[in-house]
């Protein structure tokens, strides 16, 4: 076997891959053996056809099949033993010359191969990054500590309707008359809401049914009538305030402190308006984080400053998906595939320069964390240790999952690796600034 080497523009190579008998040969013969064994023909029992008829059925196929698989392995090897780092895979190349699998013993596979660049991974105090400082301001705190208290809330009866009440009424237009139908002001602008203001229980109105239910499924289930019967209905009802009640957030004593808090934390109120604060905090922190997470990996791809064989990789792009997508697609979605080919490298060149090791505890970590984020999500602010253990356990039973957070650790070593040699360069914003920010990009 023969292999060649031939550098091409556009940080391409081509390799030249020429196969003979020898390194085919054996393994062809081996596979025709196994087709004659299994294969089913008619008027011969398993293993009974003559090796002339196996031949002239499967021999050119195979020919085909092994002398590939054999010239393809063997560029592997070479990439291997050269310590040529390809980009992409390998790819028939143009230039392929016609195979004569009918009279020729010998075949020449060309394969194009794309080739990564060197990536120099050298950070130092030289390098400057910028990390985001936000400071929550009292109303953040505010409103998130309202938010908090609103998750043990309830409904409470008032006389008068003041803002944002819930109100149960009576609707009759005299086609038809509905018992307890619901009126949530809270989602009422300014405006819509004006009439109610001031209205007691037995107060009545006329309401047009159509604007009190803007939505058409809201109203149809309202009026229990299907959504193409609506045109039908009387839009015009005299509404009657039957009840209103008023969300009420709990009071913050003992009583509330030990059920919103279990395992004993928080016991006082002050410790309470430090726990929310905290909280705040906390969750600007991983916000924060994740966009110097992001400059980080930005300031990385820009100093090493990466090129890739773009022509290439286009093009194997467009051969692996097999015409799932049109040229013009890849073109579209290639520059956010470039960057993250681009950082791909510089990871793995960091992970090696840095030695970086993921350790079943770092993988266990990551996922408690998504755990924990889950039941932020549903309202529940801490949540003890083994519950977190058993739910981290469910997330890493399923393989994708475990993957994609195996992947996320390396993500955040290979970040932090190089962060601990940049210098910090801090910029102070408020936390309006920083959402306005962060809904820009």
């Amino acid at each position: 076997m023969k292999i060649t080497r031939n550098d091409q523009a556009g940080q391409t190579t081509l390799l030249s891959v020429v196969v003979e008998k020898a390194d085919y040969a054996e393994k062809v013969e081996k596979q025709l053996k196994e087709y004659r064994k299994k294969a089913q023909i008619p008027g011969f029992r398993p293993g009974m056809a003559p090796k002339g008829l196996v031949q002239k059925m499967y021999g050119k196929s195979t020919l085909v099949d092994t002398s590939y698989n054999v010239a393809t392995e063997a560029a592997f090897e070479f990439l291997k033993t050269e310590a040529i780092e390809p980009i992409g895979d390998l790819m028939p190349a143009e230039s392929q010359p016609k195979l004569d699998f009918d009279n020729a013993e010998e075949f020449e596979f060309v394969f194009e191969i794309g080739l990564a660049p060197e990536v120099n991974v050298e950070f130092s105090e030289k390098d400057k990054v910028e990390k985001i400082v936000v400071t929550p301001d009292a109303e953040m705190i505010t409103g998130y500590t309202d938010n908090f208290l609103r998750r043990f809330g309830k409904l409470e009866d008032v006389e008068v309707v003041e803002k944002e009440e819930a109100l149960t009424v009576i609707l009759d237009n005299k086609d038809m008359r509905l018992e307890d139908a619901y009126v949530g002001l809270i989602s009422m602008s300014d405006d819509e809401r004006a009439p109610f203001i001031g209205k007691k229980v037995g107060d009545k109105m006329n309401v047009n049914i159509n604007e009190l239910y803007k939505d058409e499924k809201q109203r149809a289930s309202i009026l229990s009538v299907k959504a193409e019967e609506l045109a039908e209905v009387n839009p015009e009802f005299e509404l009657e305030i039957t009840q209103i009640r008023t969300f009420k957030n709990p009071e913050i004593n003992d009583e509330f402190l030990a059920m919103a808090f279990p395992e004993g934390d928080v016991k006082t109120k002050k410790e309470f308006e430090a726990k929310m604060k905290a909280n705040v905090e906390a969750e600007l922190a991983s916000q924060t984080e994740f966009k110097w997470e992001d400059n980080v990996r930005d300031y990385a791809l820009e100093k090493t400053n990466l090129t890739l064989p773009e022509e290439f990789l286009k093009r194997w792009l467009y051969s692996i998906n097999e015409g799932k997508f049109t040229m013009e697609q890849i073109e579209e979605e290639f520059p956010q595939f470039v960057k993250m080919m681009k950082w791909d490298l510089v990871k793995r060149a960091v992970v090696k320069a840095n030695d970086l090791k993921i350790e079943e505890a770092d993988v266990v970590a990551e996922a408690k964390n998504m755990a924990m984020m889950q039941f932020r999500y549903y309202g529940m602010a801490s949540v003890a240790d083994d519950m977190l253990e058993n739910y981290a356990k469910q997330i890493l039973s399923n393989k994708e999952e475990a993957r994609k957070i195996f992947d996320r650790v390396g993500e955040k070593k290979s970040v932090e690796a190089i962060a601990a040699k940049v210098s910090v360069k801090e910029k102070k914003m408020t936390v309006e600034q920083f959402s306005a920010m962060m809904q820009e990009k």
